[in-house]
C-alpha cells in the first residue's frame, strides 16, 4: 500500500485505515469542494431567513440580529453535539447534511406558513434559525475528521484548508443569493434548490468517496434517505407556486390580481367590486397599503395642491412611483417639467403598462413634461446639481433603517440644497393619531435641517387621520393655501386646508427626538406605535 492511497488513523477513536478509490490529494480536494458547497448553501439559508423577515415584518436590522445571533449560538451548540459523532464521521455527516438540506430547503416555506396562518413568525424564526445553525455547526468537526482520515495533517494546516474552503464558499453563496437565486427563483423555490444542491454535495460525495467504510445496509439506508429528501424538496418545488398564492391571499382582504417580487420589495395589487359596482383597487408594498382607488384622491390632493401655491415651474417628486401624485402635479399648466425619482423599476413599469393603474394615474408618464428616474433618492440627490421650485416627498413609511434614512435630517438637508430660493417641500409624514411620536419626529427632523415648517392633517378613510408637513428654507413658515390656478378638486378647499393645521390636544407636538442616519429613532417609534395601534 503506497502512501498516497493509504488512510492514516486518527488519534482519537479512528476507524481502521481504509483504501480509497482516489489518491489522497484528489480525495482531499473532493472533500474541500464539499466544504465549499455546504458553506455556500449555509449562507444562502441565513440570508433567505433575513430577507424573508425583512419582507414580512419590516425592520431588517432586527431580523438580521435575530437570525445571526441565534444561528451563531446554535453553531456552537452543534459543534459540541458533533463531538461524539466523530467515531462514525461518514454516516454522521451524511445524516447531518440530509437533515440540513431538508430543514434549510423548507425553512422559507415553513416560515411563510407560520406568518400567514398561525401568526407565529418570530417564534418559528428562532426555532428554524436554531436548527439550521446547529446543523451547520455540526458540519465542521465531522469534515475535519474526514480530512484527517484521508491524510494526517498538522492541526493548524488542516484548519487553514478547511476554513479557506468554507469562507470562499460563503462568499459565493452570499453573492448568488441576491443576484441569482432571489431574482430568478424567488424565496421559496430558491431555498428548495439550494437544499437539493446541499444534499447532493454533502451526502452523495462523502458516501461515494468513503463507501468502503460503510456497510451495504447502511449505505442503502443513507442513499434512500438522500433520495427521500430530494423527493420531498422536488415535490415541494412543484407545488411552491400554488402554496405561495394561497398563503399570500390569506394576508389580504380582497382578491389578489397581481403579485410581483423584485430585488427591492414585494408588490401586490388587490381588487374588489362592491355591491354598488364600485371597484376598489389597492396597492401594497411589502404588505403596507399604498393607496385605495376609492379614496386615494383625498391623500394626493392633500399632498400636492397646498404646496403648488408657491412657484411650481420645475417640480421634483421623490417616491410616488404609482404616478398618482404626478397626475395631480401635471394638472397645472404652469408646470414646465416634473421629475419623478423611484427606486424600483417594476413599480414604474406597472404605473405605465398595467392598465388599471395607468388609467387611475391618467397615463401621467406619457405627458411630455414628465421624466422618470430609476434611482435611490438619497444617492441621487447627493450628485444633483439642479434646483427645483417644488419638491414632493412621497416615500413609504419609515418602518426600517432603509426607509428611515429618507426621513432623516441629512436627507432633508439634501432636499434643502436643491430647493430654489423661493422653493418649498412637502412630506407625507404618517398618522398623527396612530403614530404621533413618528409624525412629530419627522416634523422636528425637517426643522432641524434648517427649514420652516407647517404641519397639517386630513382624514383619508383607508389610512385614518393622515399628516403632512410643508417646509421652506425661510425664517417664517410658508403660507398654507391653494394656488390661484388650482384645478377643480374633489376633496380639498380653502376652509378644509385652514382647518387641517389644527390638531386636537392629545395629538399636538410632543417631546421627541430627531431622526438621523446615526440614530434612526423613527424605526423605534414606528415599531412601538403601530404595534399598539
Amino acid at each position: 500500500m503506497t502512501e498516497d492511497t493509504a488512510v492514516k488513523a486518527e488519534p482519537e477513536g479512528a476507524a481502521a485505515p481504509t483504501r480509497l478509490s482516489l489518491p489522497a490529494r484528489a480525495a482531499r480536494t473532493l472533500v474541500l469542494a464539499s466544504v465549499f458547497t455546504c458553506a455556500a448553501c449555509g449562507l444562502v439559508y441565513e440570508l433567505a431567513l433575513v430577507a424573508l423577515g425583512s419582507y414580512l415584518m419590516g425592520n431588517s436590522v432586527t431580523q438580521a440580529s435575530i437570525v445571526l445571533s441565534v444561528m451563531v449560538f446554535a453553531m456552537g451548540i452543534g459543534s459540541l453535539l458533533a463531538k461524539p459523532l466523530r467515531h462514525r464521521p461518514v454516516v454522521a455527516f451524511a445524516i447531518v447534511e440530509a437533515a440540513l438540506a431538508l430543514v434549510g430547503g423548507l425553512s422559507v416555506l415553513a416560515l411563510y406558513a407560520a406568518f400567514a396562518w398561525l401568526s407565529l413568525y418570530t417564534p418559528a424564526l428562532v426555532v428554524v434559525a436554531f436548527l439550521v445553525g446547529a446543523l451547520i455547526g455540526a458540519e465542521l468537526p465531522l469534515l475535519m475528521t474526514l480530512l484527517q482520515r484521508i491524510r494526517r495533517q498538522e492541526a493548524g494546516a488542516a484548519v487553514a484548508d478547511l476554513f479557506a474552503a468554507d469562507y470562499v464558499g460563503a462568499l459565493i453563496g452570499g453573492l448568488a443569493f441576491p443576484f441569482l437565486l432571489l431574482p430568478m427563483f424567488g424565496h421559496i423555490k430558491g431555498a428548495l434548490l439550494v437544499g437539493a444542491v446541499n444534499v447532493v454535495a454533502g451526502t452523495a460525495v462523502v458516501l461515494w468517496l468513503f463507501r468502503k467504510e460503510v456497510g451495504r445496509a447502511t449505505q442503502a439506508a443513507l442513499w434512500a434517505g438522500m433520495a427521500a429528501v430530494l423527493l420531498v424538496l422536488g415535490g415541494t418545488y412543484a407545488l411552491a407556486d400554488e402554496f405561495e398564492v394561497s398563503a399570500r391571499q390569506v394576508l389580504y382582504r380582497d382578491p389578489i390580481v397581481l403579485s410581483k417580487k423584485t430585488p427591492y420589495q414585494e408588490i401586490v395589487v388587490t381588487r374588489q367590486v362592491s355591491m354598488s359596482g364600485r371597484p376598489d383597487m389597492r396597492l401594497f408594498l411589502n404588505g403596507d397599503l399604498q393607496f385605495s382607488s376609492v379614496d386615494e384622491y383625498r391623500y394626493h390632493e392633500s399632498l400636492v395642491h397646498p404646496i403648488m401655491s408657491g412657484p411650481h415651474g420645475r417640480v421634483l417628486i421623490l417616491g410616488g412611483g404609482d404616478g398618482l401624485a404626478l397626475r395631480e402635479v401635471l394638472r397645472y399648466k404652469g408646470v414646465r417639467s416634473a421629475t419623478l425619482v423611484e427606486l424600483d423599476p417594476e413599480v414604474l413599469r406597472l404605473a405605465r403598462t398595467y392598465e388599471p393603474l395607468a388609467s387611475l394615474n391618467g397615463h401621467a408618464f406619457e405627458d411630455p413634461r414628465a421624466r422618470a428616474v430609476e434611482a435611490d433618492a438619497f444617492s441621487w440627490l447627493r450628485g444633483l446639481n439642479e434646483q427645483f421650485d417644488t419638491v414632493i416627498v412621497d416615500m413609504p413609511d419609515p418602518d426600517d433603517v432603509a426607509t428611515a434614512k429618507l426621513y432623516s435630517v441629512e436627507f432633508y438637508g439634501l432636499v434643502k440644497r436643491v430647493l430654489a430660493p423661493r422653493g418649498r417641500m412637502v412630506v407625507q409624514a404618517g398618522s398623527p393619531y396612530f403614530a404621533p411620536k413618528s409624525y412629530w419626529s419627522i416634523e422636528k427632523s425637517i426643522a432641524a435641517a434648517g427649514l420652516a415648517t407647517v404641519p397639517y392633517h386630513v382624514d383619508v378613510p383607508s389610512f385614518g387621520d393622515w399628516g403632512y408637513v410643508v417646509a421652506a428654507p425661510t425664517e417664517e413658515p410658508p403660507a398654507l393655501k391653494l394656488a390661484s390656478d388650482a384645478p377643480k378638486l374633489r376633496f380639498m378647499d380653502e376652509a378644509l386646508l385652514q382647518a387641517s393645521t389644527v390638531f386636537p390636544k392629545d395629538r399636538r407636538s410632543r417631546d421627541v427626538e430627531t431622526n438621523t442616519l446615526v440614530h434612526p429613532r423613527l424605526v423605534e417609534y414606528q415599531q412601538q406605535e403601530w404595534k399598539d395601534a
